[in-house]
């Protein structure tokens, strides 16, 4: 109990009425919406970052716990104070900042309604995509500390996936920025680190969030059928045909019965199952998409599909899908949902176990899920919720659910959390070294565990003394250290890796990762390790739309393969030798990334030998998981500063049925500028929008050449370059040539490859908004260069040539320091092997560099991990 003094102190660092400490106002924050409660000794109510950081401060000095808290609206008992504590109720930072309509992003202070955000972006034509159930209630800070779903997340993607940078204070009061409004930042990956972190490191005060065109039309699909097995085989069948609903939701017999007394939405009580599918995008693509996939279902027994005829009906439907909790208040008191994910294939396996495990322990329950992308809802029926026996086995038919699903290669929580809930499942999921990984992020950012104690980790089992359960001293964990090398090193496997690593590790020798076969002269050197060896397709899982390769695969290799099977991955790189361990350590990223996310956002999960002898494996590949941090984020862009990647799991997509791009010759830049913004605004099908000097394709010949790629179901493609057509022809732009065989990416490709090794390349990253503006204020400077403008990422890529070092330094500087005062930076791709240690390749100081350089020091204690290749050492 929190002395009155300290309380006291407490109150004075705040002005009056954001300080409460009696017990009525206390009561009010005692739960979420789970069933876990916590008394907390006091709850705060900041208006601005400044309090959050005098705040933190005082916690720091007491050593006194803190817990974030937006809506309450949480399932899995995050916000509640299980150890007492102050409870930060964000609810007064609730501003919608900036929404940035040109730049396709908003500026967002934590405590924003999820919907209130939507509804304002509506009002500009553009789209926040996450929506779960709570998306009325819910907060944005809420939303991205438990990294949420919802219906939408098959075709547009978690949270996580709309988060481009945040403002966070730390358990110290430190405040950070990390991410920001320009795009791949040379820094870990902390602000998709962050996300999904349930509190456990910092208090976020600010987000950025980018956002999408709204789709112009929808339409909603309602199939019946007579048992969920039936629809789950349908909804693979549907997926296997290359179509992408926005939505493949799905609800049990016994769920619709509690429902449809409640919402009154036409659900038939009789169904074995209730589908909806939902198709977005232009009006013009809707009725042929739905006609394919009502052949699909009919041929794997749907019957009475139904399409709702209005807004109205498409309101009923929804109303219904997102009431499930509200229905269930009117049979019981309370209820208790669990939230598991396995890959889709496994849908009606884990369905069936559910109910014998429900059956098992006697527990009511119906079925609401995301059929889409595996993540199952079993919704309990609590009538007692003081019954101690009840909840005993509500938690152990949760807890078996829970073992089920990971046996089926899921996760424990797709997207509620950990929580208190699933603390003690986590041992279920995770091996001990993974576990030991987790615990590592948790003390480089909160090393006094002020922050959300109590959560996400298992608590210590009876007469242990650690601070948690089941874990093992990191050196039980590790094999005898292998003999040190005086040769380079290929090993063929992540734990052949760890065991040259670790020994590399105590004989304090740094060592360069690369991904080529070591040359004659490396193999003689132990400064050198190689993943070549760690080559090869391991898993191919179309029905699970998911690959796992060996990190030393080239690219090319896996398109090759996926290819013959109607798949690619939509990633790209200049370079033909580039594996896809070099892709992801590096972050480069292709325009077509507006269409399919960044690599960040198709990298699943990945096997990572960590310099101290560990291997981790860093989540699953599945869509939705949040079982402890996304340890994958780290990795990304890391430049091999943290570990080996030995294996990594990507999504895979169908083949686009239709890709059509547009040329337009360009005589000015300003010109081309222009026409891009215009182009931006219109995209919703595009792939790639870029602007290339000095280029010549076949017989176009212009100073500029502007390049506009859209692909996806065909009518979707014709209507939007219809679209760019008229909207271009109003600003006098010529008519455009239609080309198939080349994209805009292509077209990035190529140029970056012309480049040659006597060039010095480099990456201008800029907020979107402020593109145009910086490239015509130096122009100049590019004048005599090679480059490409990505539009939607906010880059320009230049490839300079000069055989003068001081005139490159200062052709450098001069474009960067412009950049660094847009909140932008410019990093070197490569360079004349003759300059690699004379060069400055970053230029940028993150401001989480001290967490950063912590993180390094946890996971590669003697600095040996590719020295000298980052931003560390600034």
């Amino acid at each position: 109990m929190l002395k009155e003094s300290v309380l006291h102190t407490l109150k004075k660092i705040l002005p009056p009425g954001q300080v409460f400490t009696d017990r009525a106002s206390l009561i009010a924050y005692e739960v979420d919406a789970g069933l876990d409660r916590g008394l907390p000794e006091g709850v705060v109510f900041p208006r601005t970052t400044e309090d959050v950081m005098r705040v933190m401060r005082w916690a720091a000095d007491n050593g006194i716990p803190l817990v974030a808290r937006g809506a309450g609206t949480g399932l899995s008992g995050g916000a509640v104070a299980t150890r007492g504590g102050i409870i930060v109720e964000f609810v007064h930072m609730n501003r919608l900042c900036e929404l940035d309509h040109l730049g396709r992003s908003a500026q967002v202070e934590p405590a924003l309604i999820n919907l209130r955000l939507d509804e304002r972006a509506q009002t500009m034509g553009l789209y926040f995509p996450p929506d779960p159930s709570s998306q009325r209630a819910s907060t944005m800070g809420g939303n991205v500390a438990e990294n949420s779903g919802g219906p939408h997340c098959f075709k547009y993607g978690v949270t996580t996936n709309y988060v481009t940078g945040m403002q966070v204070v730390l358990a110290d009061g430190q405040q950070i920025h990390v991410g920001g409004r320009a795009l791949d930042y040379p820094e870990y990956d902390f602000c998709g680190l962050i996300t999904g972190s349930e509190g456990l490191l910092g208090l976020i005060t600010s987000l950025t969030l980018r956002l999408l065109r709204r789709p112009p039309a929808v339409k909603t699909l309602l199939a019946i059928f007579d048992s969920v097995e039936q629809a789950g085989t349908a909804v693979s069948a549907v997926i296997a045909g290359g179509l992408v609903p926005a939505t493949m939701e799905m609800m049990d017999q016994r769920i619709v019965r509690i429902i449809e007394p409640f919402a009154h939405a036409n659900l038939p009580l009789d169904a074995g199952a209730v589908l909806i599918i939902e198709f977005d995008g232009y009006p013009e693509s809707l009725n042929r998409q739905l006609d394919e996939v009502i052949n699909i279902l009919e041929q794997h027994g749907g019957k009475d599909m139904r399409i709702a005829r209005d807004e109205e009906e498409r309101y009923k439907i929804w109303l219904a899908r997102k009431s499930a909790a509200g229905a269930i208040a009117r049979e019981a008191p309370a209820q208790y949902t669990v939230d598991i994910t396995v890959p889709r294939s496994h849908l009606a396996e884990m369905l069936a176990e559910a109910n014998r495990i429900g059956d098992e322990f006697n527990l009511r329950m119906g079925h609401v899920f995301h059929a889409g992308d595996g993540n199952l809802h079993p919704l309990i029926l609590v009538p007692d919720p003081d019954s101690a026996e009840l909840i005993s086995r509500i938690h152990a038919g949760g807890r078996e659910m829970a073992r089920a699903c990971v046996a089926m290669g899921g996760s424990i929580t797709g997207e509620h959390g950990v929580g208190i809930e699933k603390r003690d499942f986590m041992p279920i999921m995770h091996r001990p070294a993974e576990m030991l990984a987790l615990w590592d992020i948790k003390q480089v950012f909160d090393p006094q565990l002020l922050l959300n104690p109590g959560k996400v980790f298992p608590l210590p089992a009876q007469n242990e003394t650690g601070p948690y359960a089941g874990y093992v001293p990191l050196s039980q964990l590790v094999p005898e250290v292998a003999e040190i090398s005086e040769a380079g090193y290929t090993p063929t496997t992540a734990e052949e890796a760890a065991l040259q690593l670790q020994a590399l590790s105590q004989a304090g020798r740094a060592v360069t990762i690369t991904s080529a076969p070591l040359s004659k002269e490396q193999e003689r050197d132990s400064t050198y390790i190689s993943t070549a060896a760690l080559h090869g397709i391991q898993v191919y899982a179309p029905e699970d739309l998911y690959i796992t390769v060996g990190a030393g695969t080239p690219l090319a290799e896996i398109q090759a393969f996926l290819a013959e099977r109607g798949k690619y991955i939509p990633l790209v790189s200049p370079w033909p030798e580039t594996t896809i361990g070099d892709l992801v350590a590096s972050n480069l990223n292709a325009p077509l990334r507006m269409r399919y996310g960044a690599i960040r956002d198709n990298v699943l999960c990945a096997t990572v030998a960590l310099a101290d002898g560990r291997v981790i494996r860093t989540g699953r590949p599945i869509v939705k998981n949040v079982a402890g941090f996304d340890l994958t984020k780290a990795f990304v862009g890391s430049n091999g500063t943290l570990g080996l990647l030995a294996d990594i799991s990507l999504k895979v997509f169908a083949q686009p049925r239709s890709r059509q791009t547009l040329l337009y010759p360009v005589e000015d830049l300003s010109t081309g500028l222009r026409w891009g913004q215009e182009m931006l605004q219109l995209a919703l099908t595009a792939s790639a929008i870029v602007l290339l000097s000095g280029s010549s394709y076949e017989n176009i010949q212009s100073p500029y050449l502007l390049a506009y790629t859209a692909e996806g179901v065909q009518e979707d493609v014709e209507a939007e370059l219809a679209q760019l057509r008229q909207v271009l022809q109003r600003v006098q732009a010529p008519e455009p040539i239609t080309i198939t065989a080349t994209s805009g990416t292509d077209l990035w490709t190529s140029t970056l490859a012309a480049a040659g090794a006597d060039a010095l390349l480099v990456r201008i990253g800029v907020p979107v908004k402020d593109l145009p503006a910086y490239l015509e204020e130096h122009s100049a400077l590019l004048q005599n260069d090679a480059y490409v403008v990505d539009f939607a990422s906010g880059f320009i890529y230049a490839a300079h040539l000069s055989d003068n070092l001081q005139q490159a330094q200062q052709w450098l500087e001069r474009l960067r320091q412009p950049a660094l005062l847009l909140n932008g930076y410019v990093v070197v791709i490569a360079q004349p092997s003759a300059w690699q240690k004379q060069i400055d390749r970053w230029g940028y100081r993150p401001s989480s560099l001290e967490i950063m350089q912590r993180l390094k020091k946890q996971w590669d204690p003697q600095a040996i991990l590719n020295p000298h290749r980052f931003v560390l050492e600034a």
